[in-house]
C-alpha cells in the first residue's frame, strides 16, 4: 500500500526534460510509482488531487548558516516554507564544533564571533541551543532525529584551529605537531559525516574582539594539507571565500582556490558572484577560477542569488556599510561619538572618497545614498520621513543626500532603518545574468539562510525565481528554472537519490501554484529565542512540502513532523571527482 498519492499534477523532474502530467505514489520515505493520471491502481492510506499544480523536488539551499538556528527551529524557516528541503551549512569556515573539553571559553569565543561575522543574535546562540557537544559527530548526533529539514554540513577551518591551537589561532601559526593534530581532528569530523573542508580568507571575517577570524592566519601550506586530506574520504568537497569574492579575484587567490581545488580532487564552491552590468569585467575575472582549475585537475564553482536579495541598513548596529574600508572605524565608536563623527563634513567627506573608490569594491553598490528608503523611524523629528526616498528628503532640505541621510539617523540615535534600492536592477544586469546563469562554473544560490537575521532575507530565493522566470522577466523556462534548483546543486554535491522526481528517490517534493508561486515582501518579525528581530518572507502559492515522503508544510503552516535527515558524507553523498 502507498503512503500517500499526488494525483493528476504537473510533474516537473529537475532533469530539465519538459513537464508531465502523472500520479506519483509515495511508500517509506520515497518515490514509489511515477504513472499517467488515473492508472495508479495501488490503494493508498491518503490522496490528493494536483491537478492544475507543479509537482517539483525539493530544493537545494547550497549555502546557509542554519548551523544554530535548526536547534531552536527545526523547520529552518522561512526556508522550509519556500520549498527548500535540503540545505548545506558549516559554511564561509564557521561551525559550532568541535569544541575543546578542556576550554569551555570556547563555546563562548564562538558564540561571540557568530554574532560578529554572521549576524546571529548573541542572545539567541546562548538560549537557543545546549552547546553539550565536542566532537563535529557530536555535533551531527545532536541534530539527528529533530530537525523537518535534510542538512549536510561543512567543518569549519577556525573551529579546527581554535581547538588545536587555543587562543593562538588568532594571530599565530600551528607547529608541525599542532597540523598534525588538526588533520586528525578533521579526519574524524569527516569520519563522523563531514561534508569536507570549508574556510575563509576574507578581510570582511572579524571575531567578536574584531581581529582577523582564525582561518585568515593560515597559510597555504596549511590549507593545501587540509586540502589533500579531503581527497581521502568519500563524497566531500570544500568551500572557500576569499577577499576577492566580493568583487574581482587577484592572481594570487585564483592560483590559492585552483591549487586547493586540484588537491582535493574535488569541486571547491565560493560565495557570492555578484553580477552588475555596471562592472561588466566582474563576471569574466570570476570565472577564470574556474577555467584554470580544469586545466589543473579541479573544478571551482560560483554561486550567485538568481534574485536581488531584500536586505536593510543601520548606522547603530554592524551591517555591510560597515565593511567599507574605513567606515568600520567610525561606525564602531560609541553612538554618541559615532554621531559626531558623521556630523563632521571633513569626516563625512572622507567616507565618500572611500566608498567610492575602486577598495570599496562590491560595497560601491550600496553608496548610492540618493536611492536609499527610509523605513521604520523613532523620533518626533522623523515623522513621517517612513517611506520617502532620501533624494526627495535632501531636495527639499537643501542637503547632499549622505549629510541629509546622517542627520535623519542621528534623530534616531542611529536607530532609523534604511532600506538601498539595488543599483543592479537594469535590463543589461538581467541580461548578463540569464547569459551567466548558464555557465557550467555557475550554480544558484548563496542565500546565506541563517545568518545577518535582521538585516537580509536571501531564503525566499527560490519561489521568487520561480515567480519570475513564469509571469515576470521569464530569463529561463521552468524546467530550466526547476533544473537549477534540485538536480544541479545535488550533482554538485553528490547527494544520493536526492534532486529529481524519479523511482527510488527519496520523496523530497514541493507542489506549487504556477500561477501564484512567488515571496512575500520581508518584514521585521520578533521571534528568535529572547525575542530578537529577524526578516522573514512568507511562500505565496506553495501548497506542500514533504520531506523523506512525510509532509512538513500544507499551505504555510508546518505539521510539526521531523522526518529530516543529517546528511553525512559517504553514506549521503558520493564523490564527485575532478580527477
Amino acid at each position: 500500500m502507498l503512503d500517500h498519492l499526488i494525483q493528476a499534477a504537473t510533474v516537473v523532474d529537475g532533469t530539465g526534460a519538459p513537464a508531465f502530467a502523472a500520479d506519483v505514489g509515495i511508500r517509506d520515505g520515497r518515490i514509489a510509482v511515477i504513472a499517467g493520471p488515473g492508472t495508479v491502481t495501488e490503494a493508498a492510506r491518503t490522496s490528493e488531487d494536483a491537478h492544475g499544480l507543479v509537482l517539483a523536488p525539493g530544493f537545494i539551499d547550497p549555502h546557509t548558516h542554519y548551523d544554530a538556528q535548526l536547534f531552536w527551529d527545526p523547520y529552518a524557516t522561512p526556508s522550509l516554507h519556500h520549498g527548500v528541503t535540503t540545505v548545506a551549512g558549516g559554511n564561509c569556515g564557521f561551525t559550532l564544533a568541535p569544541l575543546h573539553p578542556d576550554r569551555p571559553e570556547d563555546a563562548d569565543y564562538t558564540r561571540r564571533m557568530m554574532s560578529r561575522v554572521e549576524g546571529m543574535s548573541l542572545v539567541a546562540l546562548e538560549k537557543g541551543a545546549p552547546w553539550n557537544w565536542h566532537g563535529f559527530g557530536d555535533y551531527l548526533d545532536a541534530l539527528e532525529g529533530r530537525i523537518a529539514v535534510n542538512a549536510g554540513f561543512m567543518v569549519g577551518h577556525c573551529a579546527l584551529r581554535r581547538y588545536v591551537m587555543g587562543p593562538d589561532a588568532v594571530g599565530g601559526q600551528p607547529t608541525a605537531a599542532q597540523l598534525d593534530a588538526m588533520l586528525r581532528l578533521f579526519h574524524d569530523a569527516m569520519d563522523a559525516g563531514a561534508w569536507g573542508l570549508s574556510t575563509t580568507q576574507s578581510s570582511s571575517h572579524s571575531d567578536g574582539d574584531g581581529r582577523p577570524v582564525a582561518s585568515r592566519h593560515a597559510r597555504p601550506d596549511e590549507l593545501l594539507a587540509l586540502s589533500r586530506a579531503v581527497a581521502e574520504h568519500e563524497g566531500t568537497q570544500t568551500e572557500a571565500i576569499v577577499a576577492g569574492c566580493l568583487d574581482r579575484f587577484t592572481d594570487d587567490e585564483i592560483d590559492l582556490l585552483v591549487a586547493m581545488s586540484a588537491a582535493a580532487g574535488r569541486p571547491l564552491n565560493w560565495n557570492v558572484l555578484t553580477i552588475d552590468s555596471a562592472v561588466p569585467e566582474r563576471v569574466p575575472r570570476q570565472l577564470l577560477a574556474g577555467e584554470r582549475a580544469r586545466r589543473a585537475g579541479g573544478r571551482i564553482v560560483a554561486l550567485t542569488m538568481p534574485i536581488l536579495t531584500p536586505m536593510n541598513m543601520s548606522l547603530g548596529t554592524f551591517c555591510a556599510l560597515n565593511l567599507i574600508p574605513g567606515w568600520g572605524d567610525i561606525l564602531g565608536l560609541p553612538v554618541p561619538e559615532r554621531i559626531a563623527r558623521l556630523r563632521d563634513p571633513d569626516i563625512r567627506a572622507g567616507m565618500l572618497r572611500r566608498a567610492h573608490g575602486e577598495e570599496a569594491g562590491v560595497f560601491r553598490r550600496l553608496t548610492d545614498f540618493t536611492r536609499y528608503v527610509i523605513g521604520d523611524t523613532y523620533s518626533a523629528a522623523n515623522e513621517g520621513l517612513t517611506g520617502r526616498v532620501v533624494r526627495d528628503i535632501a531636495a527639499e532640505r537643501g542637503q547632499d543626500p549622505f549629510h541629509c541621510l546622517t542627520e535623519i539617523c542621528a534623530a534616531d540615535q542611529l536607530r532609523t532603518v534604511l532600506w538601498p534600492m539595488p543599483t543592479d536592477n537594469d535590463p543589461a544586469s538581467w541580461a548578463l545574468r540569464q547569459q551567466t546563469w548558464q555557465h557550467e562554473d555557475v550554480l544558484l544560490g548563496g542565500s546565506d539562510a541563517g545568518a545577518h537575521l535582521d538585516r537580509m532575507c536571501g531564503a525566499p530565493y527560490t519561489t521568487r525565481f520561480l515567480g519570475d522566470c513564469l509571469r515576470g522577466r521569464k530569463l529561463v523556462g521552468l524546467e530550466q528554472a526547476v533544473r537549477m534548483l534540485t538536480d544541479d546543486p545535488a550533482r554538485l554535491f553528490g547527494l544520493r537519490e536526492r534532486g529529481r522526481i524519479t523511482e527510488g528517490h527519496h520523496a523530497d517534493l514541493v507542489l506549487f501554484d504556477p500561477e501564484r508561486i512567488d515571496a512575500g515582501a520581508a518584514t521585521l518579525v520578533h521571534d528568535l529565542p529572547g525575542d530578537g528581530p529577524r526578516l522573514d518572507s512568507r511562500p505565496i502559492g506553495v501548497v506542500s512540502v514533504r520531506v523523506n515522503g512525510v509532509e512538513t508544510i500544507r499551505d504555510d503552516v508546518v505539521t510539526g513532523a521531523v522526518p529530516g535527515t543529517v546528511l553525512r558524507s559517504g553514506r549521503d553523498t558520493r564523490t564527485v571527482s575532478t580527477r
